[in-house]
């Protein structure tokens, strides 16, 4: 009775992982639909911030709900090989292109519409997932962007504060975890396809600089140092910024097999679950959440607890059986659904369906 007991629960539990698997991918894909249909304008070939016209401080999204979108894209192109999800995004995002000195960049807005200022971290989201689509398909145009992408972030780097990548161009008054965290894992992506030690160099050297300043002993990073405030600490705490250090962890592990980056992945895991794991759900926004997830997935990769997987699970369950509005198949609290936020879910769904 025993054998029979447990060969029937295991087959149970075979069962409800592949309905989960592809209830994920059936809401990634509705999510998707729905985007299309609320969020996207064929005449322009450009989205729109949110799905209330009235709301929107400006005609078309800023640049922050494209970096979402196109790793969305990314990864629904993971779930339906042959299926094109990030060619429209692609083009949507080449409208914020502007390539005034000192290097060619993506501004936050639309340049035919409006110059407005150039975030390091906007352009590095759009890096990271143009390398995962090179890793992905070898297209050689997405290398080449993210090289490009690599030479515009290097722009903001200057020893002040002992390092470190300012926010935005032009503004000396702050040095980020978000503009620090995916700058180590853009250059250790070029590191993976090229080989060449400045990228690696240039990961540890932000690594370095990040932990140094911003790290919390429980492994949750603060959000930002001040220099021109007496490098005070804004202590705030977003699931992104531990989502980024821990992804660069799992990726330096990889690529140097020092077991320590390992060992830092484990701890910041579960510092991060600890702080912002509460009654199922992870408390910060839908897209700082996939993000958090990129490094989930990467850790579970490398040791097989899905603890944090499970748990990120749990919390996409309930993002959709509350949050969810049955006329759109959007999420949000709000009447007006975000652009920003349904990119996040697209991706959490499908990694999740990947998983």
């Amino acid at each position: 009775m025993g054998r029979k007991r447990t060969t029937v629960i295991l087959w149970c539990l075979l069962v409800a992982g592949g309905l989960y698997a592809q209830g994920n991918k059936q809401r990634a894909t509705l999510l998707q639909k729905a985007v299309d249909q609320y969020l996207y304008e064929r005449k322009t070939g450009l989205y729109i911030q949110t799905s209330d016209r009235n709301q929107n401080h400006n005609l078309h999204a800023d640049l922050w709900g494209l970096c979402g979108l196109i790793q969305a894209a990314n990864e629904m192109e993971k779930l339906y090989p042959g299926k094109s999800y990030m060619s429209p995004v692609v083009a949507a995002i080449n409208q914020y292109y502007d390539p005034i000195p000192p290097a060619p960049g993506y501004a936050s807005y639309v340049v035919k519409e409006r110059r407005e200022d150039r975030y390091y971290d906007d352009n590095q989201w759009i890096g990271i997932a143009y390398l995962d689509a090179y890793t992905r398909t070898g297209k050689k145009w997405y290398l080449e962007k993210g090289a490009e992408i690599y030479r515009f972030m290097m722009t903001g780097y200057d020893t002040v504060s002992g390092g470190g990548l300012y926010w935005k161009e032009g503004d000396k008054t702050t040095k980020n975890t978000c503009s620090n965290g995916p700058a180590i894992l853009l250059a250790l992506q070029l590191y993976d396809a090229t080989h060449k030690k400045v990228y690696l160099d240039t990961a540890r050297m932000l690594y370095n600089w990040v932990n140094r300043y911003l790290r919390g002993e429980d492994g949750v990073y603060w959000d930002a140092l001040k220099p021109a405030e007496n490098n005070r600490i804004d202590s705030a705490a977003y699931t992104y910024n531990t989502g980024t250090m821990l992804e660069a962890n799992v990726k330096l592990y990889h690529i140097t097999r020092n077991v320590q980056y390992l060992r830092e992945a484990q701890h910041i895991a579960e510092g991060g679950y600890q702080r912002f794991f509460r009654q199922g759900r992870f408390h910060s926004s839908y897209w700082f959440n996939a993000v958090l997830l990129r490094g989930y997935e990467a850790l579970y990769k490398a040791d097989s607890n899905k603890k944090y997987i499970n748990a990120m699970q749990e919390y996409a369950d309930k993002v959709w059986w509350h949050d969810r509005d049955s006329s759109t198949q959007m999420l949000g609290n709000r009447p007006e659904k975000e652009l920003l936020g349904q990119a996040g879910m697209i991706e959490i769904y499908a990694r999740l369906a990947g998983i």
